[in-house]
């Protein structure tokens, strides 16, 4: 199953810029280790935004809520999940 999530980051501004740091790196590698397994199909940065576009392909709606709800940012995220599904003019 494929899924388009838009993810909105809103760190507090009063949080402590190592504990930023701290959670950032933990995001990255939690978010690099998807991509390997290829779960994580894709990620695109919004510009200007503290935001992303991302592409998921996983087996069920709840595979996908505990990998999003498993993000060190997820606290701290507004998140849009857009279910997909093969149109029928795709060629592949």
């Amino acid at each position: 199953m494929k899924y388009l999530v838009r993810m909105d980051v809103n760190l507090p501004a009063d949080m402590p810029e190592e504990q930023a740091a701290r959670i950032k790196a933990t995001e990255k590698a939690y978010s690099q280790n998807l991509q390997r397994e290829g779960k994580w199909a894709g990620i695109w940065r919004v510009v200007g935004e503290y935001a992303n576009y991302s592409l998921f392909e996983v087996d069920s709606h709840d595979e996908l809520h505990e990998i999003l709800s498993g993000l060190p940012l997820f606290p701290y995220m507004d998140i849009e999940v857009i279910p997909l599904a093969k149109h029928p003019s795709d060629i592949h």
